[in-house]
């Protein structure tokens, strides 16, 4: 590898099946998106799912690799310089904790796909961005990381104080 500064892209499923993102992630397509972006490496989270990515590129300038789950994906997620998520909120909450820009691809094949609204009105404020399996090149290609705003979690105190207000107990 030498000189060249690592750019890693990290695709992760979670514990679901999700090959419809993992065969995007591993299409040519995309993986000349990344390219063109400047990333070195894929290293994508298969979870449950039956497809296998290619480890090798038509590119060979991307390196890629795949495994279907670690005991954390926490070490993935802060080594990445972008991820790209299911709409678990568990991914994407852990992923905007530790500050990095993402891209949350909506599995559009869940019923009652509650991910999905959670994704939208993230993306709407900013802090992600939000895709579909077919939409993920392009999204790749427009996206501007610095566009994005950090997300800051809320602080609780205040909801909690009104709460023990209004039921009468004592207020710290």
């Amino acid at each position: 590898m030498g000189d060249r500064q690592r750019r890693m892209v990290f695709v992760t499923v979670g514990t679901t099946c999700f090959d419809a993102l993992v065969k995007v992630a591993d299409s040519e397509e995309v993986k000349q998106a990344l390219l063109q972006k400047g990333y070195t490496d894929l290293r994508i989270q298969m979870g449950r799912g039956t497809y296998t990515p290619s480890k090798v590129s038509g590119n060979l300038n991307l390196q890629v690799e795949h495994f279907t789950f670690l005991p954390s994906i926490a070490d993935s997620i802060r080594e990445a310089s972008l991820v790209i998520s299911h709409a678990g909120s568990g991914s994407i909450f852990e992923t905007l904790r530790l500050g990095k820009p993402l891209i949350v691809v909506v599995n559009e094949d869940l019923m009652d796909n509650h991910q999905s609204e959670l994704a939208e009105e993230l993306a709407e404020q900013n802090h992600l961005l939000c895709a579909h399996p077919q939409t993920l090149r392009e999204t790749v290609e427009a996206m501007d990381l610095h566009a994005l705003q950090p997300y800051i979690p809320g602080e609780a105190r205040p909801v909690v104080a009104l709460i023990n207000e209004f039921l009468g107990f004592p207020v710290d």
